[in-house]
Protein backbone atom coordinates (compact mmCIF):
# COMPACT_ATOMS: atom_id res chain seq x y z
CA UNK A 1 0.00 0.00 0.00
CA UNK A 2 1.36 3.39 -0.99
CA UNK A 3 -0.26 5.38 1.83
CA UNK A 4 -1.05 4.18 5.33
CA UNK A 5 -4.23 5.45 6.88
CA UNK A 6 -3.97 7.06 10.31
CA UNK A 7 -6.31 4.36 11.66
CA UNK A 8 -3.92 1.67 10.41
CA UNK A 9 -1.01 3.33 12.16
CA UNK A 10 -2.59 4.26 15.49
CA UNK A 11 -5.39 1.70 15.73
CA UNK A 12 -8.11 4.37 15.94
CA UNK A 13 -10.81 5.30 13.46
CA UNK A 14 -11.10 8.87 12.18
CA UNK A 15 -14.91 8.78 11.78
CA UNK A 16 -17.65 7.33 13.99
CA UNK A 17 -21.29 6.72 13.07
CA UNK A 18 -23.53 8.74 15.38
CA UNK A 19 -26.91 7.92 13.80
CA UNK A 20 -28.31 6.05 10.80
CA UNK A 21 -31.92 6.37 9.64
CA UNK A 22 -33.79 4.80 6.75
CA UNK A 23 -36.29 7.25 5.28
CA UNK A 24 -39.13 5.50 3.40
CA UNK A 25 -39.15 6.29 -0.31
CA UNK A 26 -36.15 8.61 0.14
CA UNK A 27 -33.05 6.67 1.20
CA UNK A 28 -30.59 6.53 4.06
CA UNK A 29 -29.22 9.37 6.20
CA UNK A 30 -26.15 8.92 8.39
CA UNK A 31 -24.58 11.35 10.84
CA UNK A 32 -20.81 10.91 11.05
CA UNK A 33 -18.49 12.51 13.62
CA UNK A 34 -14.85 13.29 12.89
CA UNK A 35 -13.23 11.91 16.05
CA UNK A 36 -10.28 14.30 15.69
CA UNK A 37 -12.13 17.60 15.20
CA UNK A 38 -15.63 16.78 16.51
CA UNK A 39 -17.24 18.12 13.31
CA UNK A 40 -20.53 16.39 12.41
CA UNK A 41 -21.30 15.48 8.80
CA UNK A 42 -24.55 14.34 7.22
CA UNK A 43 -24.23 11.65 4.57
CA UNK A 44 -27.13 10.72 2.32
CA UNK A 45 -27.74 7.74 0.06
CA UNK A 46 -30.60 7.93 -2.42
CA UNK A 47 -30.80 5.12 -4.94
CA UNK A 48 -27.29 4.64 -6.32
CA UNK A 49 -25.89 8.06 -5.44
CA UNK A 50 -25.04 9.96 -2.30
CA UNK A 51 -23.44 13.00 -0.81
CA UNK A 52 -21.84 14.37 2.32
CA UNK A 53 -21.78 17.85 3.88
CA UNK A 54 -21.14 19.39 7.31
CA UNK A 55 -24.22 19.30 9.56
CA UNK A 56 -25.57 22.79 10.30
CA UNK A 57 -27.61 23.82 13.37
CA UNK A 58 -30.59 26.21 13.45
CA UNK A 59 -28.25 29.24 13.62
CA UNK A 60 -26.27 28.18 10.55
CA UNK A 61 -23.25 27.04 12.57
CA UNK A 62 -21.47 23.73 11.99
CA UNK A 63 -22.38 21.15 14.66
CA UNK A 64 -19.24 20.24 16.64
CA UNK A 65 -19.07 17.65 19.44
CA UNK A 66 -16.53 17.79 22.26
CA UNK A 67 -13.84 15.21 21.57
CA UNK A 68 -11.03 14.01 23.76
CA UNK A 69 -7.53 13.51 22.35
CA UNK A 70 -6.71 9.96 21.30
CA UNK A 71 -4.60 8.15 23.83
Amino acid sequence: MLFKKKADVEGTKRFAVKLTEQLPELGQVTILVDTTTGVNYIQTWVGTSGGITPLIDANGDVVVDNVSPHQ
